[in-house]
């Protein structure tokens, strides 16, 4: 499906744009109040493919999707601001609290370039590999341009990041992309080359050096996001498509350059002091702190500020921060490890695999930091741990580099002096790494439960294979309460079954529980309706009452997120059944399968009559 054509004839058949006074969504419908309902043309949006139904219902003109609803609804959004758009009741913005919110901000723009950091990483990898044989001359051209394509996304991460970024905040990625572009612009990095310092407009701007930088991207595309919105909401729509990305530009790049870099160059000056502080007063102590914490100072680009104070101390006779600091890293590679041992998920092995190899070979993490820790935050804890032991044990052995080298690698030992005591650092903080994985695992206790329960699970239901060769997957009922047909439901979109195929039950408790093991695949703000994905592929929709949307989410608690694996009977939502009612609101929970026509038979087990929690109610036949 065309999501950007099916919203703009959704757009053309409501009316058009002018004719749109607010618009929200819910879980499976577009909701419009429009300005004039008779400039709506009902009949060929229902013919429209894509559309399950039109329905005008209290006021609002409802065209019903499914489940492409949300990505339906970014396009027409995207193309014009309405009243209550992005910030409506149904709008699908999961409920997560800041912390959650700042690691999703990261794991979504960081997810997407895992691929890509996997393969620069062996790229790399094998450059090492083919030099260190004599294989290549490190002054060919074969060298540079294999060089080139493995070095290429980390020196042009901020413009890469600047677009993933801007797409998880839903601005504009070309813009975001132009700001970090700019920080690697030859005419600004000849600047950098020329001294540390410049003026804009007067004032003295503290120059440092973007390329591979992290977080300074996330502040600056953070805070363009809040610009272009506030941009937007003052200017006439007829010179947005210029002067938004104009002022944009305008603004975001000196202000990232006066105020967002400075700020990390001085932090990590302040840092690179304590280091050497910590060091002379105590390496081993200097040794646990650097080792537990210098992958976070990675993340915020501060470790660069510490390469003069490490010239500084080789030029002395020794520098201690690098072996400190290899420990966290060493830790990283170890965490990668034990992924890989522990994991039963083939395309998690398979990043696991491949990082941890191009980490020993080429020393680079960022598939291992980016696409395992920061993705799962329990291994945050094991990466402190035990990259605090290994540098205490390198700080206790008095490990120095003795030759400038940056990276750590099966190939960079040689640059530590007593070596075999660095390794014996370096290995212990990979060995506690991984041992913290296999041992503890690396998701929550909750998905951990989740995903070896769903192993079993589909053990048993790939098991259910009848003598005809179908598939069985039995869906068991959410709700304690009252089983009716679904076309009992007053609800044409699905008593008419446009939804999808099921069945429909009236609760007599205020709990609703997954009826599959498998993961949550919809949440909704106003958390009435969720919708799930069993591990055999069953998507399953329940939409707690009739038009509980109008609550906006008063009443209802959601106690899980969008992506979470769950386990048969795990709560999801939680609903005050009798202020709901007190509303004046009906609690028939419809409960349907909403990628029917992919299924031979749908059938309700108990068409009518009472029904316990977690009893069989549907069975599904492919």
């Amino acid at each position: 499906m065309d999501h950007h054509k099916l919203a703009e004839r959704i757009v053309d058949h409501v009316g058009g744009r002018d004719n749109i006074q607010s618009l929200t969504h819910c879980a499976t419908r577009l909701r419009f109040v429009l300005n004039d309902n008779r400039k709506a043309d009902a009949n060929t949006l229902e013919n429209t493919a894509g559309i399950l139904k039109v329905v005008e219902s209290g006021g609002q003109f409802q065209v019903v999707v499914g489940n492409d609803v949300s990505e339906v609804y970014k396009h027409i959004a995207a193309e014009g601001e309405f009243d209550g758009a992005g910030s409506g009741e149904g709008a699908a913005k999961e409920k997560k609290g800041i912390r959650s919110a700042i690691f999703g901000l990261i794991s979504g723009s960081l997810t997407p370039l895992i691929p890509v950091f996997a393969g620069a990483g062996l790229v790399k990898a094998l450059l090492i590999v083919l030099e260190r044989a004599g294989w290549i001359a490190v002054d060919s051209g074969t060298y540079a341009i294999l060089a080139a394509a493995g070095n290429s996304i980390f020196y042009f991460l901020p413009i890469l990041l600047g677009i993933t970024i801007a797409k998880v905040l839903n601005v504009n990625s070309y813009v975001a992309a132009a700001i970090g572009a700019a920080l690697m612009e030859p005419n600004f990095t000849a600047l950098t080359a020329a001294g540390g310092t410049t003026h804009f407009l007067g004032i003295p701007v503290s120059l440092m050096n973007y390329a591979s930088s992290v977080f300074p991207m996330f502040i600056a595309v953070s805070i363009y996001a809040v610009l272009e919105k506030f941009l937007k909401k003052i200017m006439h729509k007829n010179v947005q498509l210029f002067a938004v990305p104009f002022l944009s530009l305008v603004i975001m790049v000196p202000l990232t350059a006066m105020l967002i870099g400075p700020f990390g160059q001085y932090v990590g000056q302040w840092v690179g002091d304590l280091v050497n502080f910590l060091i002379n007063s105590n390496s081993v102590i200097a040794g646990i702190i650097l080792g537990g914490t210098w992958s976070f100072l990675v993340l915020l680009g501060l470790h660069w500020a510490t390469v003069p104070i490490i010239m500084n101390n080789l030029s002395a006779g020794g520098d201690l921060i690098v072996p400190l600091a290899a420990a966290s890293v060493a830790a990283s590679m170890g965490i990668g490890l034990g992924v890989f041992l522990k994991t039963k998920d083939k395309d998690l092995k398979a990043l696991s695999g491949s990082a941890f190899l191009s980490a020993i070979l080429s020393g680079v993490t960022e598939p291992i930091l980016y696409g395992i820790i920061l993705r799962y935050r329990k291994t945050l804890i094991y990466l402190v741990a035990a990259g605090a032991i290994g540098g205490g044990v390198i700080g206790y052995l008095g490990v120095k580099l003795i030759v400038f080298n940056f990276f750590l690698n099966v190939f960079t030992l040689p640059a530590q002096s007593p070596v075999l005591f660095y390794i014996i650092g370096i290995l212990t903080a990979i060995a506690g790494g991984a041992l913290c994985v296999v041992l503890f695992g690396y998701e929550s206790k909750d998905n951990e439960r989740g995903t070896e329960g769903s192993t079993v699970e589909k053990e048993q239901n790939e098991a259910a294979i009848d003598m005809n060769g179908a598939v069985e997957s039995l869906i068991r009922s959410p709700l304690e309460g009252t089983v009716i047909p679904l076309r009992e439901v007053e609800d044409v979109v699905f008593s008419s079954e446009s939804m999808g195929q099921g069945a429909a039950v009236i609760p007599s408790k205020g709990q609703l529980v997954s009826p599959v093991d498998g993961v949550v695949s919809v949440t909704m703000k106003s958390a009435h309706a969720i919708a799930v994905t069993s591990n055999e592929g069953v998507e399953i929709l329940m939409h707690i009452g009739i038009d509980t949307v109008k609550l906006k989410g008063q009443y209802f608690t959601q106690k899980v997120q969008q992506g979470d694996r769950i386990r048969q009977g795990d709560v999801l939502i939680e609903f005050d059944m009798q202020r709901i009612q007190d509303e004046g609101f009906k609690l028939t929970t419809p409960i349907v399968v909403t990628n029917s026509d992919q299924y031979r038979t749908i059938t309700p087990l108990l068409s009518e009559g009472k029904i316990a929690v977690t009893e069989k109610l549907l069975s599904v036949r492919s």
